[in-house]
């Protein structure tokens, strides 16, 4: 894997249905390397912080590989990295091998994977596409949210390196489709056992325990 785009924004102001939102979606690349903090990354910013930011959402990753069906699905050649909202394009970056806890070397970065990414309506704001969030959830590749283990400085061109693996296997997108797919053979037991790794941001041990009318979430 390695960085294709390293890519931040600045929170801009847009109008939507007759409303001015706050949003940092518009993520745009940089050749400048990036200082990976705990919380964030220096220089690209949050609107909406209860949502987006914060330790177990500090960077937000998303495949190179992934563009070409958004290009078809959405009929637009024209998606630049970034368009996602993600601060790192990535290559071959496949929820489907990466697992929850997953740790990551992004640049002199140590990441740990902690949840799957759920979109909101900004994205579909983002794309110009009102169908995008349906499209986005059923298609199951989300991208990956990461909380930072040690910070470090990344730039395009980095090499991406997993340093160890989960013992388990819940991987990102097993952990999504379980979720939102009630067809997903033993979804019920793939959440349960996603409940049990301390790894799993809270967030998602919240909504996990709600969907499965678990006490005391």
């Amino acid at each position: 894997m390695k960085i294709i785009s390293t890519n931040i924004s600045k929170i801009k102001t847009v109008v939507h249905n007759g409303k001015e939102v706050k949003t940092g979606i518009f993520k745009t690349p940089t050749n400048e390397p990036v200082v990976i903090e705990k919380l964030n990354i220096i220089g690209d910013e949050q609107a909406d912080l209860v949502n987006h930011g914060g330790a177990d959402k500090a960077v937000y990753a998303f495949s190179h590989n992934h563009y070409e069906y958004w290009q078809k699905a959405l009929e637009n050649e024209n998606l630049s990295s970034g368009i996602f909202g993600e601060n790192f394009t990535i290559s071959d970056l496949d929820e489907a091998t990466i697992h929850i806890g997953d740790h990551i070397r992004f640049g002199t970065a140590l990441l740990e994977v902690s949840q799957p990414r759920v979109p909101c309506f900004k994205l579909g704001i983002a794309l110009n596409n009102k169908n995008s969030l349906k499209l986005f959830t059923q298609h199951y590749c989300t991208g990956v949210y990461f909380r930072v283990l040690e910070q470090g400085i990344a730039k395009t061109g980095d090499a991406v390196t997993i340093e160890k693996k989960a013992t388990h296997n819940i991987s990102v997108k097993t952990l999504f489709q379980a979720f939102f797919d009630k067809q997903y053979p033993g979804y019920e037991s793939v959440l349960l056992a996603a409940l049990e790794l301390p790894e799993l941001a809270l967030e998602w041990q919240t909504k996990i325990k709600k969907k499965l009318c678990i006490k005391g979430q």
